[in-house]
């Protein structure tokens, strides 16, 4: 969920400040000795009633992206993920980081393994079984 907000991040600030703006004027604070804040009249007549509608509505959308979006994404990610390493340790013994940064990897290069990774992090693979690796990744 904070991933959602985080990409809106633009968004969030704005309808955040569409009630604090108009409300910081009304409010007398000074800055305490632990850089925190003490406000020194009576707010909560301000925060009892008002109206979250835009608040609502923006967490309600970023809820539906996590539910509609990224959570399915995530979910296909894993289950991507899970039968590559499977697949590949029936081939071949290897340790799980290894298969991560294999399967990294490949992600990252469009089913494609580097020059540098076939010489440095994966040199012990032939190149047959390289290619296995790769046909197993494209078949996810």
């Amino acid at each position: 969920m904070s991933a959602v907000i985080l990409d809106r991040i633009d968004d969030y600030r704005r309808v955040l400040e569409s009630y604090s703006r108009r409300l910081l004027p009304l409010v007398r604070w000074r800055v305490t000795d632990r850089g925190n804040v003490e406000v020194l009249n009576e707010t909560a007549d301000f925060y009892r009633y008002f109206d979250a509608t835009p608040q609502a509505e923006f967490l309600f959308e970023c809820v539906a992206r996590a539910i509609d979006v990224d959570l399915p994404a995530e979910t296909a990610f894993l289950r991507s993920h899970d039968s590559f390493k499977i697949q590949v340790k029936r081939m071949i013994d290897m340790p799980d980081r290894v298969l991560d940064l294999l399967y990294r990897f490949l992600r990252q290069n469009a089913g494609k393994l580097s020059k540098r990774a076939r010489e440095k992090e994966i040199a012990a693979l032939t190149d047959d079984e390289a290619a296995r690796i790769k046909m197993i990744y494209a078949d996810l």
